[in-house]
């Protein structure tokens, strides 16, 4: 009996060391990869939709500065109706009606305002380029946010595998303590630790199933589609020399700090358009009146020029006060811009110092995994020849789990560091990955509305056939 249930022992052990070598060395076939997943992203994103259409906002507002140079065209139909009534006396009362219309053509067109419209068309292009610069940080979060889903698609996999494969080694090893137990060679309390460990694997497993459903529901919210066997860890991307080199760049490259550069140049032109706004303009008028009075069959034309010379006097205050909001508003911006520079500065050292601590980490648990690896070898090899106890040899296994365990954080920490850095550096974009996407142009709507078409013309017909075909996506 005693042979039997050693040679139960051993082959319980071996079991052991073939499942945990299963776990470690088992191939998986899988289908998606990091880049899939920004693609993904990329081109499902309801929050760059979102952008490219606040993007498309500020093209216009180009437009509706460069109208404020042409000519406005006004058409006026007026139709009226007299009626009078006389001689209320002893004559009698006598009534009279007639019917009048009429037809007036205006224009009215700035031929001069001190150069304030040229100003504000100015600080409407910088507002343009500051938002195409939001746009490519929004992208930036994008992309993030799906190598943050995939990389917890694949941990979470992973962990799960692992926790499966620890509750199968405590079953095996609750079954060898009953079988040693009914033959008196262990303690009840011996039974009772391999129960506790195996309720413990089971909760564990409970738990990393529930993360990994919802680290799958997070990757169907940022790529668009429900993840499919997530392929393996993404490749490093290149990553500066120094840190100073990645703050370099960072301060560079990154498009929030080149938006903010581009508002601080709207503001400052904003500020200067209020002044220009307290000198003169000048308007040229003309007008076109065709009346027709149909009770007497009489009509008259009319036609006025003019030109006009405008300048305000006094207007309580409004103009001045505008003027200081201005100017406090081109502070703020410069504010905001100083703010925003040591914060891009700070993330991209946070990024990188994140890095380098997520690969040393990586390195330390690679020497903990090999370590727990040949330290479970040996116990179990000491096992066979009874030395060493069935807990000893639940303690190892455990011990090289949790390495396993940490060792996949380790890796996940380090690709997240390596992609957080650069977005810190502001390469995070569909253009820098080389992503095979049809990349987002926000050339070719502006080029369309710089010149301010209007619905009549065949280009604004075009525009309109494009926004609503843009709309109908």
């Amino acid at each position: 009996m005693q042979k039997l249930l050693k040679s139960k022992r051993i082959k319980a052990f071996a079991t052991i060391g073939v499942l945990a070598t299963a776990v470690l060395s088992a191939p998986q076939a899988r289908a998606d990869n990091v880049t899939d997943a920004m693609i993904g992203a990329y081109t499902s994103s309801g929050l760059l939709e979102q952008n490219r259409a606040l993007l498309r906002a500020a093209d216009e507002g180009v437009a509706a500065t460069v109208a404020r140079l042409r000519p406005v065209i006004t058409a006026t139909l007026a139709i009226a109706r007299d009626y009078n009534r006389t001689g209320f006396g002893t004559g009698g009362a006598r009534s009279s009606h007639s019917t009048g219309a009429s037809l007036r053509l205006g224009m009215e067109w700035l031929l001069f305002d001190n150069g304030a419209t040229q100003l504000d068309q100015a600080a409407a292009q910088e507002t343009v380029l500051a938002t195409r610069q939001t746009l490519l940080d929004v992208e930036q979060q994008v992309l993030f946010a799906a190598v943050q889903a995939y990389v917890n698609v694949l941990t979470q996999q992973d962990i799960v595998a692992l926790r499966q494969n620890n509750l199968r080694l405590l079953q095996e090893e609750l079954r060898a303590a009953n079988d040693r137990f009914e033959v008196g060679e262990v303690t009840r309390t011996d039974v009772a630790l391999a129960e506790s460990r195996v309720a413990e694997a089971r909760a564990n497993l409970t738990d990393a199933r529930g993360a990994l459903l919802t680290a799958r529901a997070t990757y169907e919210e940022v790529v668009g589609r429900a993840p499919g066997a997530v392929a393996s860890y993404p490749p490093l991307p290149r990553r500066a020399a120094s840190l100073s080199d990645a703050q370099a760049l960072a301060l560079r490259s990154h498009p929030s700090l080149r938006a903010q550069q581009h508002s601080v140049r709207a503001a400052q032109l904003t500020a200067d358009s209020s002044l220009r706004d307290m000198g003169p303009n000048v308007k040229f008028t003309a007008s076109a009146t065709h009346s027709e009075v149909h009770s007497s069959d009489s009509n008259a034309d009319n036609f006025d020029l003019g030109l006009s010379l405008n300048q305000t006097l006094y207007a309580g205050g409004a103009l001045a006060a505008a003027r200081r909001a201005d100017l406090a508003r081109l502070d703020a911006e410069r504010g905001a811009l100083i703010s925003i520079q040591r914060s891009i500065s700070s993330s991209a050292a946070s990024a990188y110092t994140a890095f380098e601590t997520a690969a040393a980490s990586l390195v330390s648990s690679n020497q903990r995994v090999r370590a727990a690896q040949v330290a479970f070898d040996g116990i179990r090899e000491e096992a066979t020849l009874g030395s060493r106890t069935t807990l000893d040899v639940l303690q190892a296994e455990q011990e090289l789990l949790d390495a396993q365990t940490a060792r996949l954080s380790a890796r996940a920490n380090q690709a997240l560091a390596a992609y957080q850095l650069l977005q810190a550096q502001g390469l995070l974009t569909a253009e820098n990955l080389n992503l095979a996407v049809e990349r987002y142009d926000p050339e070719l709507y502006h080029n369309q509305v710089r010149s301010a078409p209007a619905f009549v013309t065949k280009r604004g017909q075009d525009l309109d056939r494009v926004l609503k075909a843009l709309r109908k996506n």
